[in-house]
């Protein structure tokens, strides 16, 4: 059973996703928060699985709640709900760590489907999206897209083999494992492996966060 912890500002969406999360016989709703800080307390008891994020809150606002939740509960993964598909918010969300984002206007199949994405440790923002969203915005946001040091590769990346740069830079320019492997010559399970450790070796969580940091070390620039 997948578990749901609902934040958002707004009893009536709070409501409205109830009732499709518990529709689902697979997912289930274990609490509510209508504000950042109510919601870092509910995930510190109760570990849900997805925290289902809404961006625009008074008070702490969901960036900062996805930033703490993320840094605090690694366990528990984030979904931020946005009214814009391109929402410079939903995108510094994004960098401090959610897995992903959703318009609140999706349909109920979409919401579940993107739950149980989330919940399956995948992102729910395609590369291609995720890139035009970093092209748009990063520039405008702290640290975003710029380079401290332009002496030399970002110290990030030293970490990475050759072969793994290649990958990191195929995955942030928005290539499926299938096309990183034609594109490359490999296996699919060769590629999977590179992914693997690419992300292993970053910290990142998964392709979001992937590509984000490519981006900040200048690889997808």
């Amino acid at each position: 059973m997948t578990t749901v912890l609902l934040v958002d500002d707004q009893a009536l969406v709070r409501v409205g996703f109830r009732l499709v999360i518990e529709s689902e016989p697979d997912l289930t709703v274990v609490g509510e928060a209508a504000d950042g800080r109510v919601a870092l307390e509910q995930v510190a008891a109760l570990a849900p699985d997805v925290v289902l994020m809404d961006i625009r809150m008074p008070g702490m606002d969901g960036i900062e709640a996805t930033r703490r939740v993320v840094a605090a509960h690694p366990g528990s993964r984030v979904l931020v709900l946005t009214t814009f598909d391109v929402d410079d918010l939903a995108f510094a969300a994004l960098r401090s760590g959610a897995s992903g984002f959703l318009l609140k206007s999706a349909r109920p199949d979409e919401l579940v489907d993107a739950i149980r994405t989330v919940a399956a440790g995948t992102a729910v923002v395609a590369p291609r999206v995720l890139r035009r969203m970093l092209d748009l915005f990063a520039p405008h946001l702290p640290a975003g897209g710029e380079r401290v040091d332009d002496d030399g590769p970002d110290p990030r990346l030293s970490v990475l083999t050759p072969r793994e740069l290649d990958v990191l830079g195929l995955i942030a320019a928005g290539a499926s494992n299938s096309e990183i492997a034609a594109e490359l010559v490999l296996s699919e399970t060769t590629v999977k492996t590179h992914v693997g450790n690419v992300f292993a070796k970053l910290g990142a969580r998964d392709r979001v966060q992937a590509v984000i940091i490519a981006y900040e070390c200048g690889l997808a620039g």
